[in-house]
């Protein structure tokens, strides 16, 4: 998702802690300016949890949990009332659902995904060697 979302990535694993079962650390201070950097932060939390719901058809919150609770920390930053906050998490996971349905993102994603499952963690060079290839694959896809 951050890759989707213009951010630079150092590292991405699969290694699972008592916190997260999977992590993608940012760059920091190499990304280019966003409009609104509380709602790529919360679409970043979600990614995975997006991904992994449209993957295996649900996701796990106990493995989410950490991220989970950032968001929801965020989005009440932004709401006033439980219920907006609720609406406006439900609002963030359909973009992100969206976000993981533009042409290569979601080939992108398998294949990180399949890289991670061989070696557990990968340097964000090779992440977003395998973004850019899809997006390519996927370009070149839709001129034909």
């Amino acid at each position: 998702m951050a890759l989707a979302l213009g951010r630079s990535v150092q590292r991405v694993s699969v290694q699972d802690n008592h916190l997260r079962l999977g992590q993608c650390e940012i760059k920091k201070g190499r990304f280019r300016p966003v409009k609104d950097a509380v709602e790529v932060e919360i679409l970043i939390l979600l990614g995975g949890l997006a991904a992994e719901s449209r993957h295996i058809g649900h996701f796990d919150s106990m493995g989410a949990a950490q991220d989970l609770r950032e968001v929801r920390s965020l989005t009440r930053s932004r709401a006033g009332s439980q219920r907006q906050v609720e609406r406006l998490e439900r609002r963030m996971l359909d973009k992100a659902d969206y976000i993981l349905d533009q042409p290569g993102v979601w080939l992108a994603a398998e294949r990180i995904a399949a890289e991670l499952l061989r070696q557990k963690t990968m340097s964000g060079r090779a992440a977003r060697h395998l973004f850019d290839q899809a997006a390519a694959e996927a370009q070149d896809k839709d001129c034909t």
